[in-house]
């Protein structure tokens, strides 16, 4: 049975080991969350160098969308602002175009009674396919579909797709995204993380 006090959860997500044979290295379960983060970053799954460092988004993804947000890396691991949490907490391996899905035992088992002990959450952002099948159900048929209907959301949700480098060709395609989403965004993240 999960816990839900929240320091409790922490612990047990830490010593998590249910999903440690599909693993290549091993779990390191990486997650930030504090009870009064007013924004939820769902991503995927860290990558490799997450792995190694502990530190979720210490990466080129990360990079990127903290671009897109238009805040600083103090901002970004302030967990009593920003709250980060993958559909699965480790990383789940290379495949031949990128990393593995994250492990779906990993968002069955932790995702809702993490979330419930994050009452202040505003606003989350919804990165990728696996966050947004999760997040926002079967309602659209791609990446795309979901991002071009970001509206439809707002400002409750927040459709966008991964900020890996390998969507470069994605964001090249989508120039609205950048001109008319991001704008929007940075704004309204400006305003719920202002002290």
């Amino acid at each position: 049975m999960v816990q839900t006090d929240l320091p409790k959860l922490l612990t047990d997500i830490q010593a998590c080991t249910l999903c440690q044979e599909q693993l290549p290295l091993g779990p390191r379960p990486v997650v930030q969350v504090h009870p009064r983060a007013k924004l939820l970053i769902a991503g995927q799954a860290p990558s490799r160098r997450v792995h190694n460092s502990g530190v979720p988004f210490d990466d080129v993804s990360g990079q990127r969308l903290r671009q897109w947000l238009g805040v600083s890396c103090e901002t970004f691991y302030d967990a009593q602002r920003i709250a980060l949490v993958p559909m699965g907490f480790c990383y789940p391996g290379a495949g031949k175009s990128g990393d593995l899905p994250p492990t779906a035992l990993c968002a069955a088992t932790w995702q809702q009674p993490l979330l419930e002990q994050l009452p202040h959450i505003e606003t989350t952002l919804v990165l990728g396919r696996y966050a947004q099948a999760y997040h926002l159900g079967a309602a659209h048929s791609s990446v795309t579909a979901a991002v071009q209907a970001w509206r439809d959301y707002w400002p409750r949700l927040v459709p966008l797709p991964h900020p890996s480098p390998r969507n470069a060709h994605w964001l090249r395609r989508n120039p609205w995204f950048e001109a008319d989403l991001l704008p929007t965004l940075k704004q309204h993240v400006s305003e719920i993380l202002a002290p």
